[in-house]
C-alpha cells in the first residue's frame, strides 16, 4: 500500500509540471506603469509641466513650500522664548501655510493625473495589441495584472517589454 502510494504521488510530481507547461506560462503586467515609462508618455507629461498654468503652479509650490520652512525654522528657534499667545499664532500660521501648500499640491497632482488618464485611453488599443504580440510569443497562458497580485518575483512581470514594444510602435 505505501508503495502504491508512493508511486501515484511520483507520477502526479512528475506529470504536473508537464499539465503546467502545456497550458503556458504565467505573467504578471502593470499596464499603467507600462503606458508611462513610455518615452511617448514621457514627453507628454514634460509638456504638461512646460504649460504656463503648471509652471505658475509650481513656483507658487516652491514659494510655499520656503516660506513654510522658513516660518517652521523661526518658530522651533523662538518657541522657548514666544508667550502663549504668540506660539498660537505661529502655529495657526504654519497650518494656514500648510494648507495653501495642500491646496497647490493638490492643482499640480491633479494637472498631471488628468494627462496620465488621457495616456492610458489613448494608449489603450495599442497597449492591448503589444499584449497580445507578447502573450502568443512569450507562449503566456495566464497573464495577471499587477494589482491583483500579492507577490510576484521579477521574473513573471512583463511590464518592461511591453514598454518596450510601446516605444517601438510610438518610434514608428
Amino acid at each position: 500500500m505505501f508503495k502504491t502510494l508512493k508511486l501515484v504521488f511520483l507520477t502526479l510530481a512528475l506529470t504536473l509540471p508537464g499539465v503546467a507547461f502545456a497550458q503556458g506560462k504565467i505573467a504578471v503586467v502593470d499596464v499603467r506603469t507600462a503606458i508611462l515609462l513610455t518615452d511617448y508618455a514621457q514627453q507628454r507629461m514634460a509638456d504638461v509641466r512646460a504649460e504656463e498654468d503648471y509652471k505658475a503652479d509650481k513656483e507658487e509650490f516652491d514659494n510655499l513650500k520656503e516660506e513654510g520652512e522658513a516660518l517652521l525654522k523661526k518658530f522651533q528657534k523662538d518657541a522657548a522664548v514666544m508667550s502663549q499667545e504668540q506660539q498660537l499664532a505661529a502655529q495657526k500660521k504654519l497650518a494656514s501655510k500648510q494648507a495653501d501648500l495642500d491646496h497647490v499640491m493638490g492643482k499640480l497632482r491633479q494637472a498631471e493625473q488628468a494627462a496620465g488618464q488621457a495616456l492610458l485611453q489613448e494608449m489603450a488599443p495599442m497597449v492591448e495589441e503589444v499584449l497580445k504580440e507578447i502573450i502568443a510569443q512569450d507562449g503566456i497562458g495566464l497573464l495577471l495584472n499587477k494589482s491583483a497580485v500579492i507577490h510576484e518575483d521579477a521574473g513573471y512581470s512583463v511590464t518592461a517589454k511591453v514598454t518596450d514594444k510601446l516605444n517601438q510602435l510610438n518610434a514608428k
